[in-house]
């Protein structure tokens, strides 16, 4: 009987679920949004229990789509934000919340409140930092569990359990404690490699010794690879809440941006022959967006995370680029614009969303998608909203535009949309050229998350970069990635290589880049660069001012 194998991806605003076949084939996909608290001193929190019974709509939907039966599902993977979720020791919610209300329990990825615990982390200059590009983000684990320890101590002693969101899942899904290579060598500070493990030194310096005394328990003690078959697969009660079969395989987890670069970057092209992952970046853009590249040997980086041994590919050293606002701050600067509420009145008349409205528009007018650029001459975004991820690990990194008129009309929206898609590309060039610097390479880029089925953006990446940008033949390559999580639970394939080579291809590639286009962003760049000086100089001007 053919096999089908479900991907979960849960992202900052909603869960997604897709089935696809052994071939990697997309046979349906289901989305539900999840609830997010947002308050000021960047707090941002969720419910572990409302993301769960989002995950339970959305694969429910899918197989009513699907039309297939519980038994023909052969496994299940997970991936998820790398947020944390805290637990009691009977696996109940235990608040991270000023507020105290217990269902808020999830602190999210791109909550910054930690940022002060990050400063002191770095301040130790352990060993291990330099296995996260030699700075720890505050969007990290270990910030937060730092902050949690020092200001709701009630809810960090009350805690049994501290899970990476996308190990939570897998954990609710068959009881299993372990937790993936993923999650916890790229967010938790654990060493993958030559049997490091966790640091007890690390964990002492920077004042959590309480993990060590209590010898990991509360973080991890058998750590597993992705795709490793967990428990007894689905429990009666989860596959009750899914409506799948009981005991159905599930694979051991994946970051969602990983999980988009396995379902990506070992693609089989129109040639043939044998893929070298090594010569591709994966880049994922969704609210925020991640660069990875995979070297046979270690690479260090400054300001990128990592390197990482078997991140994501097995096997194979990980670094990990990022921009913390990549399609929250296109969300941001359009909201921002006086002609929002008018365009996207109009967009909806149309049936289609503001950005595939302007999108449009823009095209039409410049005549193809590289000379869209143009359009943006005089207008020019930093759009770094909440800090700098990478190369310059600068949480307090703010936006910064300049160009600005008093249009309020749709053409100057666009102006706007273009220039600020052009700030995102400039700051993946800058990611790139630190690879390039400390000998990592590659020749092409694959694209996957919501942004990359945009032309606009794909090509202004490939003009910026000078990389062939390429997208996964499936047009769900997080969804894709979690799914061969569960092929390789499922004994469908041996491992994840096997998988990438069996379940994914390339598809269409962007076009050359015209020189006088070329030339237009090395000279856009300068003023890139000049917006990053203002923003640095204006923060040292005011940096002693007694805050009134």
């Amino acid at each position: 009987m053919p096999r089908a194998y479900i991907g979960v991806d849960v992202g900052t605003t909603s869960t997604r679920a897709g089935v696809f076949d052994e071939a990697g084939r997309l046979l349906a996909t289901a989305k539900h949004p999840i609830r997010i608290w947002q308050e000021a001193g960047d707090i941002v929190e969720q419910s572990s229990e409302d993301i769960w019974q989002a995950c339970v709509k959305s694969v429910r939907a899918a197989m009513a789509e699907a039309a297939i039966a519980p038994d023909s599902v052969g496994g299940i993977g997970f991936d998820a934000t790398c947020s944390l979720v805290v637990l009691d020791r009977h696996g109940e919610p235990v608040t991270v919340s000023a507020s105290g209300d217990r269902q808020r329990n999830v602190i999210v990825w791109m909550d910054h409140r930690a940022i002060a615990e990050a400063r002191l982390i770095n301040e130790t200059a352990d060993d291990v930092l330099r296995y996260v590009g030699g700075s720890i983000s505050p969007e990290m684990q270990m910030p937060k569990l730092l902050w949690l320890k020092r200001h709701l101590r009630a809810s960090f002693d009350a805690a049994g359990h501290f899970f990476d969101l996308a190990d939570y899942l897998t954990w609710r899904a068959t009881g299993s404690l372990q937790r993936s290579t993923c999650t916890v060598t790229c967010k938790w500070n654990y060493l993958a490699h030559d049997g490091g493990g966790w640091s007890a030194q690390y964990f002492k310096r920077i004042g959590l010794s309480d993990l060590v005394n209590e010898k990991y328990a509360r973080i991890g003690t058998e750590i597993v690879a992705p795709g490793t078959r967990l428990g007894a697969g689905l429990t009666r009660a989860a596959a009750a809440d899914l409506a799948l079969s009981p005991g159905t395989p599930v694979g051991a987890s994946l970051i969602d941006a990983h999980a988009g670069g396995i379902g990506a970057i070992g693609g089989r092209d129109e040639a043939g022959g044998t893929t070298d992952v090594t010569d591709r970046l994966a880049y994922i853009m969704g609210t925020s967006a991640c660069i990875m590249a995979t070297t046979k040997e270690p690479c260090f980086v400054p300001g990128v995370w990592g390197p990482y041994y078997s991140g994501m590919v097995p096997n194979f050293w990980l670094n990990e680029g990022g921009q913390s606002a990549a399609g929250a701050a296109i969300d941001h600067l359009l909201k921002s614009h006086p002609g929002h509420a008018e365009a996207n009145a109009v967009a909806r008349s149309e049936g289609v969303d503001l950005i595939e409205f302007l999108e449009r528009r823009i095209i039409a007018r410049a005549g193809d998608a590289s000379r869209a650029a143009l359009l943006a001459r005089d207008v020019h975004v930093l759009p770094e909203f909440i800090g700098n991820r990478s190369p310059y690990a600068d949480p307090d990194t703010r936006a910064v535009i300049a160009g600005l008129d008093l249009d309020t009309d749709v053409s100057s929206m666009e102006r706007l949309f273009i220039a600020g898609l052009c700030g995102l590309a400039y700051g993946f060039v800058e990611v790139i050229e630190a690879f390039a610097a400390h000998g990592v390479h590659a020749g092409i880029m694959i694209m996957g998350g919501g942004a990359s089925r945009s032309p606009l953006v794909r090509q202004i990446m490939a003009d910026t970069t000078g990389l062939t940008v390429a997208l996964p033949q499936t047009k769900e390559p997080v969804l894709l990635g979690g799914a061969m999580l569960g092929a390789v639970a499922g004994g469908a394939y041996a491992s994840i290589g096997e998988t990438m080579a069996k379940m994914s291809a390339l598809g269409r590639r962007s076009e050359p880049t015209a020189p006088d286009v070329a030339a237009f962003h090395t000279s856009k760049r300068k003023v890139y660069k000049l917006l990053r000086e203002v923003d640095r100089g204006s923060r040292a001007a005011m940096r002693d001012i007694v805050k009134g």
